[in-house]
């Protein structure tokens, strides 16, 4: 919720959906940030779309970016690293006239890529926007996280929710558990 939130204050209610919330915990409050409905995106029957792959063979251009009316993010956040979700559960069963396009490899919370898209659809090109990979957040004064992902630079700071930022400070939980996990799983395979 809190991310898509923020992406509504930086791209405007008007512009961000959110289709599929039948079981959506909190699609009521959601409808506060985005235009949400039940249907599932195929339903919708839209034109000019592009989907945002990691896995997609390029790079949407800002050229490619003046053609299209709708962006879909898939916004299927595995572990780390990335097992190609989107690409399995949901390139594969879109229309074939979408162009399906990727904004880096790197895995990225959706309100950085959401941003990067905004800026290549108001012309700049990939490559002219500044990142951070796996930046680290000061939560205490003793206590710094580091976030396997990449995050969109604005200002030379990475693009996150302050509010998102308070949660990590505040929480007593393992927030990161599932990524920490994965990455010791993948350490202790590589050494077998």
């Amino acid at each position: 919720m809190i991310e898509y939130k923020h992406i509504s204050g930086f791209l405007g209610k008007e512009k961000l959906w959110v289709t599929n919330a039948r079981d959506l915990e909190g699609a009521d409050t959601l409808k506060n940030y985005a235009k949400v409905t039940t249907e599932n995106f195929n339903s919708l029957s839209l034109k000019n779309v592009c989907v945002l792959d990691p896995d997609a063979k390029d790079i949407l251009t800002p050229e490619e970016a003046k053609n299209v009316d709708y962006f879909l993010f898939g916004g299927i956040l595995g572990g780390y690293p990335p097992k190609k979700r989107t690409k399995e559960e949901l390139t594969k069963f879109l229309p074939t006239d979408y162009l399906v396009r990727n904004i880096g490899t790197y895995q990225m919370p959706t309100d950085s890529a959401v941003f990067t898209v905004k800026e290549i659809a108001k012309g700049r090109k990939f490559e002219e926007i500044e990142f951070k990979d796996s930046p680290e957040f000061n939560i205490s004064q003793y206590e710094v996280i580091q976030v396997p992902m990449r995050y969109a630079l604005v200002e030379g700071k990475p693009l996150v929710s302050p509010e998102l930022l308070d949660l990590w400070k505040n929480s007593d939980d393992d927030l990161f558990g599932n990524f920490n996990q994965d990455e010791q799983q993948k350490s202790d395979s590589d050494d077998e």
